[in-house]
């Protein structure tokens, strides 16, 4: 057997990807965008060649597609050429996005294990309650949201909770599903073992149900940290925000600019990798403590 290779299984796999990604975007670049360009030459009695149709389909101010290097440029301007503080600086909308993203995680993953704890141990609730958390996400977040909106600002409530709150709805279904597949996950042997030992029911849970559930949160988590970042997101165009990547990507859907839209995607996605990897970071490092072999 061949000894595993970090650039070869890993690293050469993902550039081949990308490189493809990269060509099919050029060529759909020069395909959405030249028939703008011939108008526009048309207008301007202009006769192109395809080679400056080419060209101009690259560096329009308002492109249907934008081309890979005005997204990368519009990031640099947005990041590093503005202060922290201002407005117009996608760090500063990521922090407003990010906030309710974490307090609706933190509260999702809370009370996922609360009903995964409960559904596991009483069967009313397995029987009642498991499929009303199931049928709860057949609902589009894009019905829920500014139902959600409008009534907690009816009552005086507004500001990050909302948001945090459409983040919850979203981050706690995998957590309950993870949660409950993890505490039944125990051989019945093991439980039938602890019997054997006059152990209680808190005993049972806390020393093998909740470790035996560790592997099946932390995977939970990772997808419900990237799900709760996509409904603070969703959370913030109903409400006409002013700050956070939703209210960046409802202005530029406005005003037409289509590479400040592309740009917050990129941001929003860059944003989202970052917080898989620290939970999976986390992730990894739980395993390790508890012996497990990655």
């Amino acid at each position: 057997m061949t000894s595993p290779s970090l650039l070869r299984d890993r690293v050469l796999p993902v550039l081949t990807v990308i490189f493809a990604i990269l060509i099919i975007w050029h060529v759909f670049v020069i395909y959405l965008n030249a028939p703008f360009v011939r108008d526009q030459a048309a207008r301007d009695n202009e006769t192109l060649s395809f080679g400056q149709v080419v060209e101009r389909t690259f560096v329009q101010e308002r492109p249907v597609l934008p081309a890979p290097h005005q997204i990368a440029v519009e990031l640099w301007d947005t990041t590093v050429n503005k202060a922290i503080t201002s407005k117009r600086s996608l760090v500063y909308h990521a922090w407003i996005t990010l906030s309710a993203t974490l307090l609706g995680f933190a509260i999702g993953t809370v009370l996922g294990i609360l009903l995964a704890v409960g559904i596991v141990h009483n069967r009313a609730m397995d029987r009642s309650l498991m499929p009303w958390v199931i049928a709860s996400q057949t609902i589009p977040i894009l019905a829920v949201a500014p139902m959600i909106i409008v009534v907690l600002n009816a009552i005086g409530i507004s500001g990050v909770l909302p948001k945090a709150l459409i983040s919850t709805y979203l981050s706690f279904f995998p957590i309950v599903v993870g949660m409950v597949k993890g505490l039944r996950s125990p051989d019945t042997l093991l439980l039938d073992l602890m019997h054997t030992y006059n152990a209680s029911q808190n005993q049972t849970f806390w020393k093998l149900r909740w470790p035996a559930s560790m592997p099946y949160l932390l995977t939970s988590l990772k997808v419900a940290i990237a799900i709760s970042l996509v409904g603070a997101i969703v959370g913030e165009l109903p409400t006409g925000a002013v700050a956070g990547l939703g209210a960046r990507l409802l202005s530029g859907s406005y005003y037409g600019q289509t590479i400040q839209i592309w740009a917050a995607l990129f941001m929003a996605a860059g944003l989202a990798a970052s917080l898989v990897a620290i939970v999976g970071f986390a992730h990894g490092r739980v395993l390790k403590r508890m012996g497990v072999k990655p």
